[in-house]
């Protein structure tokens, strides 16, 4: 009945099904008919997961970075990048990249990352002489950043998923995402150095920008520090940071109006049943693994054929590798972390470098086909045609693995701020 399942569930996919009904016809079939359970069991199990109450700061988060791009925020940001480092060679791309960074710590959507920061930024490359495909992947892999520079959306819904505190799942990612910050703008200084530079700003100039983006720039303080100085849960920093967006775009910057923020309400709806639809459903996969002990098999058999902790990690690269290409990188979390958590503490590792190693892998499925929805995402912003960027995918996948085998080796990336933290 098992393998009847995971062939319903592939069959599904292959014929491109949603993902939130690949896991509910899939894990439900073998729910009722192999181990006899009742609907009201998945319901049941499927409404505890949906309400918990740490899940309320992704709509929220989601809210905040979509008022930031309508409310001229996310446009100050760009232009305060682009006056520090737009001189450099590749300066416009350098520029994207750091855009993204700072976008990504108050936004909990990498898509809304790639929406915002890559309307502005993509064309302005595109007409200086950047070559398009290089573009489109950059943009892509640039948002990643997201999933690792907190707040963010996978981090909390890892700490949903492993009963991490959020506040210290926040911390591991910030380590981690500045390297990977460092790895792309190298990857840019070296394949733009020939592409024409702009004009350096003056002082002057870099003044006036870093007062237009301050506004911006002090988000990530209010959300962050609200969390670490115990004053707010990520659920009430979530709120506050939508708040604060809304006071920057009608009073401070005056390009936010009724119409826009009934679009980002609407935005922010949309987002948030996708990706709550597939908690919902991927919630019935649980139920599974819990009735046949599928967890504490596995690693039975792990311990017992000798398993290291090295090679622990090089399978879970690999298979997150593989499924990231398959399936975005949400309904990979809830297939596969319960059963590497549980892995992963039976060989002492820490839950906080499993996440960043998890995102690492799994978040190159955001470039790599059939899936690759970041560059569909970026492709779709220039209205390019993106089997064209699929040339440049192997650059970035190959910066994308040297970036986990880092991860691997280096746990004191993820560990070390929580633990200063704590």
């Amino acid at each position: 009945m098992f393998l009847i399942s995971v062939l319903t569930s592939f069959v599904l996919l292959i014929f491109t099904v949603p993902i939130f009904m690949v896991f509910g016809l899939g894990s439900s079939f073998a729910a009722i008919w192999g181990l006899n359970l009742p609907w009201s069991v998945l319901i049941q199990i499927s409404f505890a997961a949906l309400t918990k109450h740490i899940l309320v700061a992704v709509p929220l988060f989601i809210f905040a970075g979509m008022v930031m791009l309508k409310g001229g925020a996310a446009n100050r940001l760009v232009n305060f990048c682009t006056s520090l480092v737009g001189h450099w060679p590749g300066g416009l791309g350098i520029s994207m990249v750091i855009a993204m960074g700072f976008f990504a710590a108050f936004c909990g959507s990498i898509l809304a990352a790639i929406t915002a920061v890559g309307t502005i930024m993509m064309p302005k490359m595109i007409e200086q002489g950047y070559p398009t495909p290089f573009v489109v992947v950059l943009a892509a892999s640039a948002a990643l950043l997201e999933a690792l520079i907190p707040p963010s959306n996978a981090a909390i819904l890892y700490s949903a998923l492993t009963n991490v505190p959020v506040s210290q799942t926040f911390a591991a990612g910030i380590i981690p995402g500045l390297i990977l910050l460092v790895l792309m703008i190298i990857v840019v200084l070296i394949k733009c150095s020939d592409v024409p530079r702009i004009k350096k700003a003056s002082n002057q100039d870099r003044l006036k920008s870093f007062i237009q983006a301050l506004p911006a720039l002090i988000t990530p303080v209010i959300i962050l520090g609200g969390i670490y100085a115990g004053l707010l849960t990520p659920s009430e920093s979530a709120a506050v940071a939508g708040i604060w967006a809304i006071i920057i775009g009608f009073i401070i910057y005056r390009e936010l109006n009724i119409k826009n923020l009934i679009l980002c309400l609407r935005e922010t709806a949309i987002t948030t049943a996708v990706i709550f639809s597939i908690i919902a459903t991927a919630t019935f996969l649980s139920v599974v693994l819990t009735y046949t002990q599928a967890p504490q098999k596995i690693i039975t058999f792990f311990t017992s054929m000798g398993v290291s902790p090295i090679l622990f990690w090089l399978m879970l690269a690999v298979i997150c590798l593989f499924l990231g290409t398959f399936i975005e990188i949400v309904p990979v979390f809830y297939l596969t972390v319960p059963i590497f958590a549980a892995i992963a503490i039976s060989f002492n590792q820490s839950l906080l470098h499993l996440y960043v190693v998890f995102v690492a892998f799994a978040g190159i499925g955001m470039i790599t086909p059939p899936v690759c929805v970041g560059i569909y995402t970026s492709a779709g912003v220039v209205n390019q045609d993106p089997g064209k960027a699929f040339r440049e995918v192997p650059l970035f996948t190959i910066v994308g693995i040297i970036y986990g085998v880092m991860m691997i080796f280096s746990p004191w990336a993820a560990t070390w701020l929580p633990s200063i933290m704590r």
